[in-house]
């Protein structure tokens, strides 16, 4: 079923779900859980989210591309739904992230990044977000006892300096800079932090 999240504004939603899950043993994304796949609970999030579109960039697994269109087709938002292969995606997650600001339209205002192997974001947190980059941040974070999580909320004029990073970080380099100028928000539960690394770790999703 539809969302019905309005489809005017200028947010977009970036999934990363490039990597190879080596320590998952190859497969991660596209692993069953629940009634579907693990990359479900990320799209579950990410088209809950006020955003106009949502971009998944993939990479080492050629099934992903194929799971995320069938989530999208069940939820009958296959039009809001955007592939993106990152080529160079073996370089580590800056390469996703990369490829995700690239392809985004030249008039997004804000982009939350999304990771594929988070599947418990408690959708509670994503207006809080939002209305803290309305109110002039430069990007926003959740935070759940004490610890920054995800996703997070970048302003377009940070996208070049996303765009500059190398390596298997991701953002966190762009976060330290911005110091204060961070915005969190209290999350509801340690969703914001869940990830899936190892098989063991599906019977806690």
């Amino acid at each position: 079923m539809a969302t019905g999240v309005a489809t005017d504004t200028t947010v977009e939603a970036i999934v990363l779900a490039a990597g190879f899950g080596a320590r998952f043993g190859g497969g991660k994304l596209t692993a069953p859980w629940r009634d579907g796949v693990l990359l479900d609970g990320a799209l579950i999030a990410a088209f809950a989210a006020p955003v106009r579109t949502i971009s998944v960039v993939w990479g080492a697994d050629p099934a992903v591309p194929e799971a995320a269109r069938a989530f999208a087709e069940r939820m009958d938002e296959a039009g809001r739904l955007r592939l993106v292969n990152a080529v160079d995606h073996a370089e580590g997650m800056a390469a996703t992230l990369r490829a995700g600001i690239a392809s985004l339209a030249t008039d997004t205002t804000g982009a939350f990044v999304f990771l594929g192997d988070m599947p418990r974001v408690p959708v509670a947190v994503f207006a809080k977000l939002a209305d803290a980059l309305a109110a002039g941040a430069p990007a926003a974070a959740p935070l759940f006892e004490g610890r920054r999580g995800h996703p997070v909320l970048f302003s377009a004029p940070l996208f070049p300096q996303l765009l500059a990073l190398t390596g298997d970080e991701g953002a966190r380099a762009v976060l330290q800079k911005l110091g204060g100028a961070l915005a969190t928000v209290e999350a509801p539960d340690e969703g914001v932090l869940f990830d899936i690394d190892l098989p063991g770790d599906m019977a806690r999703g």
